[in-house]
C-alpha cells in the first residue's frame, strides 16, 4: 500500500499530507519487516554498515527528537539518555523495536493533527545552538528522515536475505 495514493489523512493540514503520507507509510513499513526478522539478522553489520536494528531504533529516537523541536521544547535529560545509548543498543527483541517505531510514529502522527497552518511558520530552534527552522521544516525532515532510514533497514533486508 502507498499512503500517499490514498488521499487525505483525516484531521491533517493540507500543507503537512505529504509528512503524514510519509510517516504512515513508515510506521507500515518498517515494523513489517523488523517483524520478519530474526535477533541475529537485525543486528547484523553487512560491510560493517549500521545494523537493521540500529536505524529502526533511531527512526524511533530521531522522531521523537525532532517533534520535540518542533513544538517548540528543547530535550530532556531522558532524551538525550536515550539519544546516547541508540548506537550501543543491540540485541533488541523484533517487536520491541517494532512497538518503539510505532510509538514513535502515532506520537508524531498525533502532533501533526494538532498542528494548524498558523503555526507551520513560527521560528523553532533546534539543538543547544538554536539553529534556525521553522515548525514545517522540522515535520518536514522528521518525515524525510525516518523515510530514509527506512529506505536503509529496506535495503539491508534485501542484503541479508
Amino acid at each position: 500500500m502507498e499512503f500517499w495514493l490514498g488521499g487525505p489523512v483525516e484531521g491533517v493540514t493540507p500543507m503537512l499530507m505529504p509528512a503524514a503520507h510519509t510517516f504512515l507509510q513508515v510506521r507500515l513499513d518498517v515494523p513489517e519487516i523488523v517483524s520478519s526478522l530474526s535477533v541475529d539478522r537485525l543486528w547484523q553489520r553487512p560491510g560493517r554498515s549500521a545494523s537493521i536494528g540500529f536505524h529502526a531504533v533511531h527512526i524511533a529516537g530521531a522522531t521523537d527528537r525532532l517533534m520535540t523541536y518542533a513544538r517548540g521544547q528543547q530535550m530532556t535529560e531522558a532524551q538525550l539518555a536515550d539519544m546516547r545509548l541508540e548506537a550501543t543498543l543491540t540485541g533488541l527483541e523484533p517487536e520491541e523495536i517494532a512497538a518503539r517505531v510505532r510509538r514513535a510514529i502515532d506520537e508524531a502522527m498525533a502532533q501533526v493533527r494538532s498542528t494548524t497552518d498558523g503555526e507551520l511558520l513560527v521560528v523553532r530552534g533546534v539543538g543547544r545552538k538554536q539553529l534556525p527552522s521553522t515548525t514545517l521544516g522540522l515535520i518536514t525532515h522528521a518525515a524525510e528522515h525516518a523515510l530514509r532510514h527506512a529506505g536503509q533497514i529496506a535495503t539491508l533486508a534485501r542484503v541479508l536475505s
